[in-house]
């Protein structure tokens, strides 16, 4: 979800849980989580955001000053690591052990790959069912420029950097490939089908667009 506060755009996930009262929550990468009860209204969300819009603004701003120098990450358990849009100390990720630096770095990256397989495996199986296609395969990479790809032969890409981002912004990137198997092209064609699967899709290009960068390790 997202309000406009101050002619700045604030976007933010929502929990809904067994609780009585609104919280809200930025992590260290900028990304804000507002917890609510069940049933809370979308109004009600919003006015919550924005009576705290000023304060979120003032963070955000400190956070973006922040990662403009570079950050040494932390390989111990005050390392801190995206995981399905959430924040995870290192050792809530994988057991730390004895390895050194360079080790965790492997056995981080390697969880990262395994985690999104499994993820796009479990969820790609039910959108490809609702659009009625079937991709030939789909393979986990690394790439610095996409989150996922489609080629001619019906084969499908997913940047193993998706694993840090948020469930639903993972189903648009499966969504997306997955309408490229009807149209290859982004036509309009292609973008009516992907807004049948998803209407928010464009909430969810923000996140990427917006976090993308924090996406790492």
């Amino acid at each position: 979800m997202h309000i406009e506060f101050e002619n700045q755009r604030i976007e933010f996930n929502v929990q809904y849980g067994k609780r009585k009262k609104i919280s809200l929550h930025i992590d260290g990468f900028g990304i804000i989580t507002v917890k609510v009860p069940k049933g809370t209204s979308e109004e009600m969300i919003n006015n919550a955001v924005e009576r705290h819009g000023k304060l979120i603004l003032e963070k955000l701003q400190m956070i973006a000053k922040a990662r403009e120098i570079p950050q040494p990450r932390e390989y111990q358990d005050e390392g801190k690591f995206l995981y399905l849009g959430k924040e995870y100390s290192l050792h809530e990720l994988i057991e730390l052990g004895d390895l050194n630096e360079e080790e965790l770095k492997i056995k981080l990256k390697k969880f990262y790959f395994s985690s999104c397989k499994k993820v796009i495996g479990e969820r790609i199986t039910q959108y490809q069912t609702a659009l009625r296609v079937k991709p030939k395969s789909f393979d986990i990479v690394e790439s610095r420029t996409k989150w996922g790809s489609c080629s001619s032969d019906k084969k499908l890409t997913f940047n193993y950097r998706l694993a840090m981002a948020p469930i639903e912004v993972i189903d648009y990137v499966i969504i997306h490939e997955l309408c490229h198997l009807h149209h290859m092209n982004h036509d309009r064609s292609f973008w009516r089908l992907v807004g049948s699967m998803m209407p928010d899709y464009k909430e969810k290009e923000a996140y990427l667009a917006r976090y993308g960068r924090a996406m790492t390790f």
